[in-house]
């Protein structure tokens, strides 16, 4: 496998190589959901593709396209949320390179531009010459979502499955906490080395990653059916403050989709049953 930098902090606007053959961009779109803004790479030496081209922004575009050498074979978005896909018609426009990505879900979350040339089927190849990335169809966070495997060097690009720094926000009814936590089943059981997420930093020990932000999901599914348990029936409101005690009421706005998510996983597996908008216990 090859050595991965794991000391490379993410930074807002950066330009980083991690390895021979990867270099990550970082786009000027930093916030408490982005962390230092959306990493576009750039993967292979002799065939180069970009992966999550990120927003619409001409600077980091044009340092992407530098980073290339103005040649880029594919263009790979690993899902069509706002934060990740815009920029791929630009540089399709400048490159002639296929945009790659499966087809958006109308729920009003994804970027309305966004439309690839081809799929990318579960298992799928792509080349990059020195390597081989290795397609992963992960739902979860969102239903057209692909992780990507730098098969050679053990190296998975996350997308937003996983993020350095955080948990990402699962917004139903795309998304799917069952199939989030499925999906990183999966992974789990892939020969792994290093995590290239969407957002912040590399992060090395991959498997040690994926059972920490599964234990941490569980934890949190485990606060819910303890508030719910005790009440018999309530609504998201009645527990949000409960089961995020941990997380700053700031963020309860976005930290209620991922609850959402979680009241939905307990319906889908019989534990609950939802009356309206009040979610019902049900003893095992």
């Amino acid at each position: 496998m090859v050595e991965i930098d794991a000391t490379a902090a993410a930074v807002t606007g950066a330009v980083q190589r991690l390895t021979a053959a990867v270099c990550r961009i970082v786009a000027p779109n930093p916030s408490a959901l982005t962390g230092p803004g959306t990493n576009t790479y750039v993967v292979g030496t002799h065939r180069r593709v970009v992966i999550d081209p990120g927003c619409d922004d001409r600077d980091h575009l044009g340092r992407v396209l530098d980073v290339a050498g103005g040649a880029v074979d594919a263009i790979v978005c690993t899902h069509s949320h706002p934060d990740h896909s815009p920029g791929a018609a630009w540089l399709r426009e400048r490159t002639g390179a296929r945009v790659l990505g499966l087809p958006a879900p109308d729920d009003g979350h994804q970027d309305p531009g966004y439309a690839p040339d081809a799929g990318l089927a579960d298992g799928e190849r792509i080349d990059t010459g020195d390597d081989v990335l290795h397609a992963l169809h992960t739902p979860g966070h969102a239903s057209n979502h692909v992780c990507l495997l730098l098969e050679r060097a053990g190296l998975l690009f996350t997308g937003d499955h996983l993020m350095s720094g955080s948990t990402v926000i699962i917004i139903p009814p795309d998304g799917s906490m069952r199939l989030y936590l499925d999906s990183l089943r999966r992974l789990r059981g892939l020969p792994l080395a290093t995590l290239a997420p969407g957002h912040g930093s590399l992060m090395p020990g991959a498997t040690a990653e994926i059972d920490r932000v599964v234990a941490h999901r569980l934890a949190r599914e485990t606060k819910l059916v303890r508030s719910l348990a005790a009440r018999r029936a309530a609504t998201l409101e009645d527990v949000l403050a409960e089961v995020y005690d941990d997380v700053p009421v700031s963020l309860h706005v976005y930290a209620r989709y991922s609850l959402l998510a979680h009241a939905q996983k307990l319906v889908e597996e019989g534990r609950a049953q939802l009356d309206g908008e009040v979610y019902v216990w049900r003893d095992a």
